[in-house]
């Protein structure tokens, strides 16, 4: 939206707020001289909105008693707000609303929205996928990142962005977007990244510069990319990498080792082993650290091996003779 019309929008809903607004609190809000404050009101007026200018020592501005303006008047980033509001509590279960409720407050919203906002927004609502609930405090995406980086997934066109990565380097990217993921609390763009030609994710949050190129692309057939994020997380570098062995199914270890933390593969039953048997999956996952695993691995209870790193055996060794030492305690006379 332009900076202008977008400080008008400001006035009117200052004014709406009620009251009489003095020329310079209003020029202070908007950050622009007085005069261009009467300019603004003056461009209300034209458009039908029924400013009143009040004289004296404590006047200034306020809307006629009585005005209403009309149901919806939002911004980009308004509309963007409750549209993605809706979508995502719906998802992750937070809103007290129905589903019917939720998609016929969509529906109205979308209906009464400016047909180029309009658009620009279904294809946000088109890329966006999410994973779990999140489980931290929400990084929202700049909707100047977001609306342009949807739009050139629902179109398939390729972009560049600048990105900082999390050691602080900065670098310029030209991508192939397949998608968008809300997972945890952060928001990931899943891309083909034509500098190396390797598949990757980025944290939109670490976007600060987006720009759709010309010409289009043709995305791999059937792309996930939810699924996409989740194994990028999983495989991330860090220091420790780990190997198991479990017994159960991968939607069982899933429980207690999400798809964001690890890759779980189903192996082959051997031959002629017993059909009702359970079978194994093999587990790979990153971490910085190997002392939360002990517990989540305890918490399963199911048969596991360890097949790296060796450091591991000791932990659990020692966290299960803790256990036992506890278990053995009287308690206090």
């Amino acid at each position: 939206m332009p900076r202008p019309l977008a400080r008008v929008l400001t006035l009117l809903e200052l004014l709406q707020s009620g009251g009489i607004r003095t020329v310079s609190e209003l020029a202070d809000r908007l950050n622009v001289d007085e005069r261009t404050v009467r300019r603004y009101a003056q461009q209300l007026v034209d458009l039908d909105v029924p400013v009143e200018s009040v004289r004296g020592r404590y006047g200034g501005y306020r809307l006629a008693p009585g005005f209403r303006m009309p149901p919806l008047m939002l911004s980009d980033d308004e509309a963007l707000a409750v549209l993605l509001g809706l979508v995502a509590g719906r998802r992750s279960g937070l809103t007290v609303a129905t589903d019917t409720a939720s998609e016929t407050a969509a529906a109205k919203i979308r209906r009464v929205l400016p047909e180029r906002l309009r658009r620009r927004l279904e294809a946000v609502l088109g890329s966006l996928a999410f994973t779990d609930p999140p489980g931290t405090a929400a990084v929202a995406p700049e909707p100047a990142i977001l609306l342009p980086i949807a739009d050139a997934v629902h179109h398939h066109r390729p972009i560049s962005i600048r990105y900082t990565a999390g050691d602080g380097r900065r670098s310029e990217r030209t991508l192939h977007p397949y998608g968008v993921v809300a997972h945890s609390g952060k928001w990931y763009m899943t891309a083909a990244d034509l500098s190396t030609g390797e598949d990757r994710n980025f944290r939109l949050d670490r976007i600060t510069a987006v720009r759709t190129l010309s010409g289009s692309f043709e995305p791999p057939p059937g792309i996930d990319a939810a699924s996409r994020v989740l194994t990028g997380l999983a495989a991330a570098p860090y220091r420790h990498e780990v190997t198991l062995r479990i017994e159960g199914t991968a939607e069982q270890i899933h429980t207690r080792l999400p798809a964001g933390i690890a890759i779980v593969a189903e192996l082959p039953s051997p031959d002629g082993a017993d059909p009702a048997t359970q079978g194994w999956c093999r587990v790979e996952l990153r971490a910085e650290r190997l002392d939360w695993l002990p517990a989540v691995l305890a918490s399963m209870d199911r048969p596991f091996v360890i097949e790296r790193p060796e450091e591991l055996r000791g932990l659990v060794a020692a966290f299960a003779e803790r256990l036992a030492d506890f278990a053995r305690r009287s308690p206090p006379p």
